[in-house]
Order: C-alpha cells, then sequence, then structure tokens
C-alpha cells in the first residue's frame, strides 16, 4: 500500500556521508589506541550515535577524553563541510514525491548542526525538507529506540501505521520495527542481510524507490 509519510534517514539515505564520517572516526579512534580497519568501524557504529560511538569504543580500549564528543562532533562537520555529495538520485525521488504529492521528513541520529552542514551544501535539497528534519536530540532514546521516528510522524500529523521508513542500517530498521513502520533497506552495495534480519524489505537503488512506494 502507498504510505502516507515517508521518513528517511539522512546519512547513507539523502548524503553520501558515511564512508566520511567513519574514515575520520576510525582516524580519530586510532589516534586514542583503538586501531580498527574501516569495515570494521563501520560494522559497529553505522546508525548509531556518536556518544553511544564513544561509549562502545572506550568499552573496546580507546582513551577518549570527557569531552571527545562535542569535540568530535565540531571537527567532523568541519570536514563535512568540505564536501558531501548527495545519494545518486535522490532529487529524483524527492521531485517524484512531490509531484504525488505524498509528504516526507528526516529522522537521524546525527544532530541538527551536523545535518545543516551536510543538507546545507546543496540548498535545493535543503529546502526541499525545510522544517521537516528530526534529530536524536530532540528525544530522550536515539535510534534504535522507536522514539525518533514515532516523534517524526506525530510531528508530520501522521500515525505510525501509515509511515515508511528508508534506512540503511539495521539500527534505523530495529527503530522503524519498534515504532510500527514498514522499513525499506537502502542496500546500494552487499547483501543487506543486517538490515533484512531487522524486517527491513531491500532496495539497491533509488531509483527503484518511487515503485516501492506505488507513485
Amino acid at each position: 500500500m502507498r504510505p502516507d509519510l515517508v521518513i528517511f534517514d539522512c546519512d547513507g539515505v539523502v548524503v553520501d556521508s558515511e564512508i566520511l564520517t567513519n574514515s575520520f572516526l576510525r582516524d580519530e579512534m586510532a589516534a586514542y589506541g583503538l586501531d580498527l580497519p574501516l569495515g570494521q568501524i563501520m560494522g559497529l557504529f553505522v546508525g548509531g550515535t556518536i556518544a553511544g560511538a564513544a561509549e562502545r569504543a572506550r568499552s573496546l580500549g580507546a582513551a577518549l577524553p570527557p569531552d571527545w564528543v562535542d569535540s568530535f562532533y565540531s571537527r567532523l562537520c568541519d570536514r563535512l563541510a568540505e564536501g558531501t555529495p548527495m545519494i545518486p538520485g535522490i532529487v529524483a525521488v524527492l521531485e517524484r514525491l512531490d509531484a504525488a504529492p505524498l509528504p516526507y521528513c528526516i529522522a537521524s541520529n546525527g544532530r541538527h548542526a551536523k545535518m545543516q552542514v551536510t543538507l546545507g551544501q546543496h540548498p535545493g535539497l535543503a529546502a526541499r525538507f525545510d522544517t521537516n528534519v528530526f534529530a536524536a536530540q530532540d528525544v530522550a532514546r536515539p535510534k534504535p529506540a522507536p522514539d525518533l521516528f514515532l516523534h517524526a510522524a506525530q510531528r508530520m500529523g501522521h500515525p505510525p501505521e501509515d509511515c515508511i521508513v528508508i534506512e540503511d542500517s539495521a539500527t534505523g530498521a530495529k527503530a522503524a520495527r519498534a515504532a510500527g513502520m514498514r522499513c525499506l533497506g537502502y542496500a546500494p552495495e552487499g547483501d543487506g542481510a543486517a538490515l533484512r534480519a531487522e524486517g527491513a524489505d531491500l532496495f539497491h537503488a533509488m531509483a527503484d524507490l518511487p515503485g516501492l512506494l506505488h507513485l
């Protein structure tokens, strides 16, 4: 069935920031004693919050200073400001949603400040979302708790069962399932097994998304 609201994750779904962010995170963790390959870093931290990454990294032996989260976020935003591309095909998807018309928003575990940097590099993209951007700092618990998706649905005026979530991480897919929302898992590379394990229906190219949304 066609949904009444589409809720997009941001990193890895709207903007192509996952490799940039996690490469920066890998170098940062190595500097504090946790030297892991990029693939393992992404497996550990994609879809989570920076605060959660800090807690997990400390448990694995990283000697992060007490103020590391805020310091890292500032430096990460500077890095992303140097250039963060859009996900290929996302503008065409949003054009189809606008033409339908079908409302949409972003709900991300990232902070508003980071999304202002990544989305703000693309004024046309940022304008499409306008004020319909929700962040983990808006709710008590980040993904994988359902709070953020439920908050976005409530603010946009739609019941959870009429919403569909577009995610690229197992953490986000788990949050969607907990919120009672169908999840489409974007897996441009690999088999998407982690997404599928959390109940997401997979797709591998943004060009396929309008058909899955019955546009």
